[in-house]
């Protein structure tokens, strides 16, 4: 739970980093790479990680604008970096210059569930989180090389000098 802006813009900083470093890594021909059939691809789910905070905060009363709208799948990598940079910079400046520490306290409906401003908040980091561990099995199986974010991934351990651990 956070129980100040600047509790949450620590954690947030740390995480769009991360969704930064993954979309870095995007390639255009991996973005309709998908699990199977019917399923979300690497492009759908960058859409979503995009267009998903600003959908879960208006229903607070927070106002921004969103790159574009929830039916759009961008065309390339280089949109979708560009895209979410421009949708977490909106985010920020929404809810430093909108609320205040008390505004956390607030309660809205979402989902038909009661949720305070800070659940809330909560839930945008670990949506957007829960989503990017989907992206990184799909950039896998596209072929494309994964940026650590909580440490090293496989390919990384020779970097930083270290034996891969055993799999």
């Amino acid at each position: 739970m956070f129980h100040t802006i600047e509790e949450f813009m620590k954690e947030w900083n740390h995480e769009s980093a991360s969704t930064k470093k993954l979309f870095a890594a995007l390639t255009d021909e991996a973005l309709n790479q998908q699990v199977g059939a019917g399923r979300r691809t690497i492009g759908r789910l960058a859409s979503h990680l995009i267009v998903s905070p600003h959908e879960m905060l208006t229903r607070t009363g927070l106002h921004f604008e969103a790159p574009f709208g929830y039916d759009h799948v961008p065309a390339s990598a280089a949109e979708i970096v560009e895209a979410y940079r421009i949708a977490e910079q909106s985010m920020r400046e929404a809810i430093r210059t909108q609320w205040t520490d008390e505004n956390l306290r607030d309660v809205h409906d979402m989902y038909g569930e009661q949720w305070s401003n800070a659940v809330t908040l909560r839930v945008v980091i670990q949506h957007e989180v829960h989503h990017r561990a989907q992206m990184t099995v799909l950039m896998r199986q596209a072929g494309l090389k994964i940026p650590g974010m909580y440490g090293p991934v496989y390919e990384e351990w020779e970097e930083f000098g270290m034996k891969p651990p055993v799999v």
